[in-house]
């Protein structure tokens, strides 16, 4: 054999070794894309079934379902308002079969709780923004006989402390909603604190309570079946579905605005293909007429929201909110 044929076969098993050595760096990620899912993902939804949460967690999870070839499962895990859901996400195997939706209530919670077991910005992978639906002022209409939000400002201010309000929980953002009405407005309302917002909405729809500080999305069918009453929203326009119940500018309190809004997150270390395969998910999905139309009926759109983008936007939101707290000095009631 001559030193050119013998060189030219080390080259070739040179380059056939470097080759198999990158196939087997990369095999991990691409084994990630091909394969996943692979067997049922899980969404832990950290409130009880009924509430805002769910009402836009189901219509999802079924439209990724159908297009993942795979069950999207919802774990309800309700508990200290979102944070225990948010502990069991956070510890979660990064393996792309656990997501976390996650809510407002999560931005709030850093300066509600003195001690989390989660950090929603180092423990977590922002993935998208989910909906972002505004507030509603919602009443029993046996309890609460008024007609508009003027209405209920005149009787909250001739009984004061008479009247109470449901929350999905302290810390929640119904919870936040509401103290921060009773700062703009000068009026209290005393606070009756639930593990979820369904709850709370079962005990308002019977007569258990007065009012609540509802994101619309979990108010919505309530409001259309004539249960409880909307007085407003709490946004500078009406939403899209409820072209009938008025902002809170109109009611009297220009500066009332408040929105419920949901996002999803996966646990740190998840693949980053695989996070960018459920952003991908999630665009499709909110582009089927089926999720547009049901937002709509909710009272708002399809976001266009993910990763980077998403994870700014709830570091506002935890900046604004701290600052709603100290104002309101709104405590760990109940």
């Amino acid at each position: 054999m001559t030193s050119d044929s013998r060189s030219a076969g080390v080259t070739r098993r040179t380059l056939l070794q470097a080759a198999a050595g990158s196939a087997v760096i990369a095999s991990p990620f691409v084994h990630a894309q091909s394969t996943w899912p692979n067997k049922p993902v899980t969404f832990v939804v950290p409130f009880p079934a009924g509430g805002g949460t769910d009402a836009f967690a189901r219509p999802l999870t079924a439209q990724l379902t159908k297009s993942l070839g795979k069950q999207v499962i919802i774990d309800n895990r309700g508990g200290a308002g979102g944070t225990v859901g948010a502990t069991i996400a956070s510890k979660a195997a990064p393996d792309g079969y656990t997501f976390f939706m996650g809510a407002v209530h999560h931005a709030i919670a850093p300066s509600m709780y003195p001690k989390l077991d989660y950090n929603l910005e180092t423990d977590f992978i922002p993935v998208g923004l989910i909906s972002n639906v505004p507030q509603v002022i919602v009443v029993n209409p046996q309890r609460v006989q008024v007609a508009d939000l003027k209405g209920l400002l005149a009787t909250l201010r001739a009984n004061p402390g008479k009247l109470n309000y449901a929350s999905a929980g302290n810390g929640t953002s119904h919870h936040l909603a509401a103290e921060l009405f009773k700062l703009q407005t000068k009026t209290f309302i005393t606070h009756i604190p639930y593990r979820g917002a369904g709850p709370a909405l079962s005990d308002l729809i019977a007569g258990q309570v007065d009012l609540m500080f509802d994101g619309l999305g979990s108010s919505a069918a309530h409001i259309k079946g004539g249960r409880i009453k909307a007085l407003a929203v709490a946004s500078t326009k009406r939403a899209p579905g409820f072209p009938d119940v008025p902002t809170s500018a109109e009611g009297g309190v220009p500066t009332y605005q408040v929105a419920t809004w949901y996002g999803l997150w996966a646990p740190k270390g998840t693949p980053k293909e695989i996070v960018e395969q459920m952003q991908a998910e999630m665009r499709k999905a909110f582009a089927t007429q089926e999720l547009q139309s049901t937002w709509n009926g909710l009272g708002t759109d399809t976001p266009n929201q993910y990763g980077d983008a998403f994870g700014a936007f709830v570091t506002r939101e935890t900046k604004r909110w701290a600052e709603v707290v100290k104002a309101s000095g709104a405590k760990m009631d109940g």
